[in-house]
């Protein structure tokens, strides 16, 4: 059980790296191959998508099929050919493309590894290992920082993905030969149906399905694509202070999970925790479009690092969905809740990199006031509405 715990933290941080890495790669794409800032946010959009869409297969493979074979299958074929893709890209439609391949890899590797704890742990052991999973698996995002800044500057960006198309291959190879499948049960066909049908009827998580949708989405946005870019084109950074920048960022989103997962315990209000952090990450976001953030090196990473703090309030967001949802849905509701937050990132950047590519006709400047401004409104939007609508749940009732 502990070396599969292992691998399957391995695996999650490779998937966190994967999803923060363009960032990084921008300033040098953007030479190289022609990689534009809208490109980037794109292709950060695409890995998103894919992500979302392959959740629904993903739980039917789970449920049905073998888990450990699921995510080493995928991991090795979508991450492994996705990186190698990105290793010989030419263009940006490459990457594009590399980029829905790995989304593709990533797509069960969490949602495995939850199922296996949750089938194989002992109950009181269940909060431990996904805490370990997800707590020591973000240090992937670590990772595309600082020290992949130095893999490009020693190997360049070509080996440095070949290196990584190895490393996913390895990772997925371990999966399947030290992860061990839970007993396999058996489930009624048409349970699925009726339970989504059911869990669609439920008004109240409306609101969170909302808030879900734009809450984490502008810390996986800026830190996956945009501050790279932006650090780059309005402060000059090289690549060694992008990779600084992208790092703080990265810490803050750590810090950020693992401060709003028991945050519950002081403040009993769900809808209170979930409202402060989105008011929170708004107000930098209002700075960063008010063009506060070029104005400085240190301000800019400091409004940056603001941000992926409180947007990585994605644990209580959860909850508070959980505490809403019936016992015999909770399985299908989170991963509806997880469908619309990880879909919800992807969306936004199709829609930035579409503005950004408009506005920055204009100036560079105007195209990043159009991507903070989204960013903003939908947020404030979604905010204001799940203040009027969202509930928490009535004693007893979660």
């Amino acid at each position: 059980m502990v070396k599969g715990i292992f691998w399957l933290i391995v695996a999650y941080g490779l998937s966190q790296f994967y999803r923060a890495c363009l960032a990084v790669f921008a300033p040098v794409l953007k030479i190289e191959i022609g990689l534009g800032t809208d490109h980037v946010s794109a292709a950060l959009g695409i890995w998103f998508l894919v992500f979302a869409a392959m959740q629904i297969p993903v739980g039917w493979l789970l449920d049905h099929r073998s888990p450990k074979a699921t995510a080493a299958g995928l991991l090795a074929l979508g991450g492994g050919l996705g990186a190698l893709t990105f290793a010989l890209a030419q263009g940006p439609g490459a990457v594009k493309l590399s980029m829905a391949l790995i989304g593709m890899g990533c797509s069960p590797v969490l949602m495995a590894s939850l199922y296996i704890i949750a089938r194989s742990a002992p109950a009181d052991r269940f909060g431990t290992f996904t805490g370990l999973v997800l707590g020591l698996g973000s240090l992937g995002n670590v990772a595309a920082a600082t020290p992949l800044a130095l893999s490009l500057e020693a190997i360049g960006w070509r080996w440095t993905m070949v290196g990584l198309a190895g490393l996913s291959a390895l990772v997925a190879l371990a999966l399947y030969r030290f992860v061990e499948d839970p007993p396999h049960i058996e489930h009624d066909v048409t349970a699925p149906r009726a339970g989504l049908g059911e869990l669609l009827r439920l008004r109240a998580l409306y609101p969170i399905l909302l808030i879900a949708l734009v809450a984490y989405a502008p810390g996986a946005g800026l830190r996956g694509s945009w501050i790279g870019s932006f650090l780059s084109d309005m402060l000059g950074a090289g690549m060694d202070r992008v990779g600084g920048g992208a790092l703080w960022m990265a810490l803050a989103m750590i810090a950020g999970s693992l401060a709003f997962g028991p945050i519950d315990r002081l403040i009993r209000s769900h809808k209170a925790i979930v409202s402060a952090a989105a008011f929170l990450t708004l107000l930098p976001l209002l700075l960063l479009w008010a063009g506060y953030g070029a104005q400085s090196f240190p301000a800019a990473v400091g409004l940056f690092v603001v941000i992926g703090f409180f947007a990585s309030s994605y644990p209580q967001v959860m909850s508070h969905g959980r505490s809403l949802i019936p016992p015999e849905l909770v399985g299908r509701g989170v991963t509806l809740i997880n469908l619309f937050s990880i879909g919800g990132v992807g969306l936004s950047q199709l829609v930035t990199a579409r503005l950004f590519a408009h506005a920055s006709e204009t100036s560079l400047t105007a195209g990043y006031a159009a991507v903070f401004g989204y960013f903003s409104l939908t947020l404030l939007l979604c905010l204001v509405i799940y203040l009027i609508f969202a509930r928490d749940p009535k004693p007893g009732e979660g």
